[in-house]
């Protein structure tokens, strides 16, 4: 029977990003999946490393938005009528720790992780050469009207004085400039200065996987499922027979909760489902920055498979069938900004993105169980924060101190 030192269960960026940092302090780590590397949500998403994302996306407390939303029928939310009973008890958790005095506090507490997102990242991609994977233009808020473009310019302003984020603010004419092939029907954009995009998302991911087996770690198929305890340690099935490991790290994303709750945890975790389809730049036609349409819900950004098209959040059980009306929504809105031509992609790509209600991911020790770690529930920001819950992670197992403070991010916090 093979043995390590710690079995990694989930092969997305956070696993891989977790295996990476214990295998360079020189333990003996195997990372599981039941799938390919960054095959589910780590293979579609925006591509940003979003040194500006401190304050988690919330749920909506104007009574215009809301209606809005209830009729079902915007691009950067949808929802399953059918799925709402089963979603309501973390809807209302969700809409309580969004109001303005509680998600303040949760951003002074998020922005402590995405502070070193891109410092962190940095030195992974230097380590592995994926230096041709990313860009350093940071990425581009664009506005519809000067009412939008004028609070969003106020709002950025007061998170450069509070976190120290870095923007430029562009009108009408300085946006054209950067991207000339916009359709010239915008007020001005928010140039976050300080994020990295990344043009294939996925190939990042095995990036850090390669350099993680250089250095002599194992990537095995493995059913996450089968973990029990054994002794002191863990043991599980895989592809390659038994392997028992002395720790476990639990990176699933999406499916963290059929482990966790199988181990007796009951966690508030649900999904956001997302939805994403590639094009090509019609003629010479070339977008410079990846772009949020703010007004209008959906999001472009230049990749090395053609321009992907990504749409918002969709409520819905994570296994329910894959409904891309967003998608359908985005697609004629996003043709009259930029001249996409046709799509790139046999069908739509949908992911599940995992979401705890206070917005904040699980990171760290297992409460009813030695030798057990957590590390999901990164909700947008699982690319964003790779990097940094990796090194915290593994700083944990092998004792030394977390370069940031863990325990607003332990799964004790919610009592169960």
């Amino acid at each position: 029977m093979a043995r390590h030192d710690i079995v990694v269960l989930g092969a997305g960026i956070i696993g891989i990003c977790v295996a990476l940092h214990l295998q360079k302090r020189a333990r003996s780590v195997v990372l599981v999946d039941r799938r390919g590397a960054a095959e589910e949500t780590s293979f579609g998403n925006a591509g940003l490393i979003q040194r500006e994302g401190v304050y988690p996306y919330g749920f909506p407390h104007d009574f215009g938005a809301l209606l809005r939303y209830g009729f079902n029928r915007t691009i950067d939310a949808h929802y399953h009528p059918s799925a709402l009973p089963r979603l309501a008890p973390f809807l209302w958790q969700y809409w309580h720790h969004s109001r303005p005095a509680r998600h303040a506090e949760v951003a002074r507490r998020y922005a402590k992780l995405i502070e070193h997102c891109v410092t962190e990242h940095e030195a992974l991609i230097a380590e592995a050469g994926a230096q041709d994977l990313v860009v350093r233009g940071g990425w581009l808020k664009v506005f519809r009207t000067a009412r939008e473009r004028d609070l969003r310019f106020a709002e950025a302003e007061r998170w450069q004085r509070e976190f120290g984020i870095r923007h430029r603010q562009l009108d009408a004419r300085a946006l054209q400039d950067m991207e000339p092939h916009l359709a010239p029907v915008l007020a001005g954009a928010l140039h976050w200065t300080d994020p990295i995009s990344v043009q294939d998302p996925q190939g990042l991911a095995l990036a850090y996987l390669a350099l993680f087996e250089r250095l002599g770690g194992r990537f095995v198929q493995g059913n996450a499922a089968s973990l029990e305890a054994e002794g002191a340690g863990w043991r599980l099935r895989t592809a390659q027979g038994p392997l028992e490991a002395l720790g476990a790290v639990i990176a699933l994303g999406p499916w963290a909760d059929v482990l966790t709750r199988a181990l007796g945890y009951d966690l508030p975790l649900a999904v956001k489902r997302g939805y994403h389809m590639h094009y090509r730049a019609a003629g010479e036609a070339k977008l410079n920055h990846p772009i949020l349409d703010v007004e209008r819900g959906y999001f472009m950004g230049p990749m090395r498979h053609g321009i992907r098209l990504t749409t918002g959040a969709e409520f819905a059980l994570r296994d329910a069938i894959r409904t891309p009306v967003q998608l359908g929504r985005a697609e004629p809105i996003a043709r009259d900004l930029f001249p996409l031509a046709e799509r790139l992609d046999n069908e739509p790509w949908m992911g599940s993105r995992p979401c705890t209600p206070d917005m904040l991911p699980i990171i760290g020790a297992a409460p009813k169980h030695n030798n057990l770690w957590f590390a999901f529930g990164h909700a947008h920001h699982g690319l964003t924060l790779g990097a940094v819950t990796g090194r915290m992670v593994a700083e944990m197992v092998v004792g030394e101190t977390p370069f940031v403070d863990p325990a607003p991010y332990s799964a004790a916090r919610f009592g169960k």
